[in-house]
């Protein structure tokens, strides 16, 4: 890959040299892309306004992060900056490129509400913050064109089959039994952090920066690649188990007063930040451990949004257990 990013290098320079004048923008702009607008963004959808679109977009969401922090992993690859001293680090890094975790995600998640929202202007829209989001990875000197290329590829791919089948999923998976399905999520939550984990140890053995990256490599970047990858996988796992067992004791619904609907995105947002800061906080205690502990802390937060909040504004009032609608339910 070293001739294909250096051939590449040339794009990311050529953004840079449109001048320093634009970091600050384009550092708020890359937030388009990322887990930390998305996901308030979800939740918000899903607490306060369609508990359906909300909580499959989040399932949509989790899987695009796990499938990237796994891909990420198999690759290995470098970052511009990591690369080619010529090129700036505007916006730093510490896990592998390949490919573009804003880049998927973006497409994955305004791709998903664009299609929800079933109007051309939308999917536009939705096309537009991508390009946008692409164009941030490039300037910031953090992401290849190939980088941006592959997580389109990615993004789209796993757009189109949440698109076309997760109807018959959903269907498929009501059907089984509660314990079935949260043992489920857990394989599909683990196995392939699981599988990532063992492809590293196997390929990737005490795996070094190539001589050829003249940059700054973040210490540990193969460790922490493997660890974000395993929370990714305790945030798909918590998902998917929140809203089995909240689909089993009634499901949530998101109607009501416009003070309720706010209500409910303050305590639930307010939980989310505490559960993240503990997480955040947890003492490093080796890769394995970390990895563990992640996933935990991740599944923690992501059954929060998913069980523990809705639950609670069920059982104070802030909401109703049975949806408006019919088309509201999960399975519908």
């Amino acid at each position: 890959m070293d001739a294909v990013w250096g051939s590449e290098v040339g794009v990311n320079l050529w953004f840079q040299a449109l001048g320093d004048r634009l970091q600050g923008p384009m550092e708020v702009l890359t937030v388009l892309g990322s887990q930390m607008l998305l996901i308030p963004l979800l939740s918000l959808l899903f607490w306060s306004v369609d508990a359906r679109t909300g909580s499959r977009a989040l399932v949509v969401l989790a899987g695009s992060s796990l499938v990237n922090g796994v891909l990420k992993v198999a690759f290995h690859g470098a970052r511009p900056y990591w690369f080619d001293t010529r090129v700036s680090p505007m916006s730093e890094e510490s896990t592998f490129g390949v490919p573009s975790g804003h880049t998927q995600n973006s497409v994955a998640g305004w791709g998903y509400l664009a299609a929800r929202c079933a109007r051309r202007r939308a999917w536009w829209a939705a096309a537009v913050l991508v390009a946008v989001v692409v164009v941030t990875r490039l300037y910031l000197g953090v992401h290849f064109l190939s980088d941006v290329v592959a997580g389109l590829a990615v993004g789209g791919l796993l757009l189109w089959l949440a698109l076309r089948y997760e109807d018959a999923a959903v269907r498929w998976w009501r059907l089984r039994p509660l314990g079935a399905q949260i043992g489920l999520a857990f394989a599909v939550a683990a196995a392939p952090a699981l599988l990532a984990a063992a492809w590293q140890l196997l390929v990737f053995p005490g795996w070094t920066p190539p001589a050829q990256w003249a940059g700054p490599v973040p210490a540990d970047v193969a460790a922490t690649s493997l660890v974000r990858a395993f929370a990714a996988a305790g945030a798909l796992f918590g998902v998917l188990t929140g809203f089995s067992v909240l689909a089993a004791r009634g499901w949530y619904s998101a109607a009501g007063s416009l003070a309720a609907r706010a209500a409910r995105f303050a305590i639930g947002i307010a939980g989310v930040l505490v559960l993240f800061t503990a997480v955040d906080r947890l003492p490093a205690m080796g890769a394995g451990a970390d990895a563990a502990a992640q996933f935990a802390g991740a599944a923690a937060v992501a059954l929060w949004g998913a069980l523990g909040a809705p639950e609670l504004f069920v059982r104070t009032g802030l909401a109703g257990r049975r949806p408006a609608a019919a088309a509201e339910r999960p399975d519908a």
